[in-house]
């Protein structure tokens, strides 16, 4: 068993262990996540930790976006579990990036996609090459495209 998948399975029965409902309900949403990826294709496969931590990625984002529909459509309480939920498996997650710092990795990636050739809008794809191994894990694809966006239009 990968160290971070061991790590959740561990806090789980801790969670369990001191009755804490909101901890122990997320973790076993997370492992059954995780274990589905894992059964998925022709064979059973151990997710490595970088897979595993996609997966909490994932299940993070499920989370946000659950989050937002349901303070859309007016139910506050819900809202809130999801949003809870999300702080729990963030706790698993790399720290992610400030908007400077991203705005500064965007800036320099740029620089070297207009080094190599490429210039304006067209030039989406070159940047986001370059950005995405750079910023991987530590900041969200969609903040990313909005940021190397802005700085092509500008």
């Amino acid at each position: 068993m990968t160290t971070l998948k061991s790590k959740l399975q561990d806090d789980l029965n801790v969670a369990i262990k001191e009755r804490d409902e909101l901890r122990s309900s997320t973790l076993r949403l997370t492992l059954a996540a995780i274990t589905k990826e894992e059964v998925a294709g022709k064979a059973k496969r151990e997710l490595s930790d970088d897979e595993v931590q996609k997966v909490i990625t994932r299940e993070a984002k499920k989370r946000r976006e659950a989050a937002d529909a349901f303070a859309q459509g007016g139910r506050a309480e819900q809202a809130e579990r999801e949003k809870a939920e999300g702080e729990v498996l963030a706790t698993y997650l790399p720290q992610q990036l400030s908007d400077e710092q991203l705005q500064q990795i965007v800036a320099q990636a740029v620089e070297e996609a207009k080094a190599a050739g490429a210039e304006g809008p067209r030039a989406m794809g070159a940047v986001m090459k370059i950005v995405n191994p750079k910023v991987a894990g530590q900041a969200e694809g969609g903040r990313v495209a909005a940021a190397v966006k802005k700085l092509l239009a500008g």
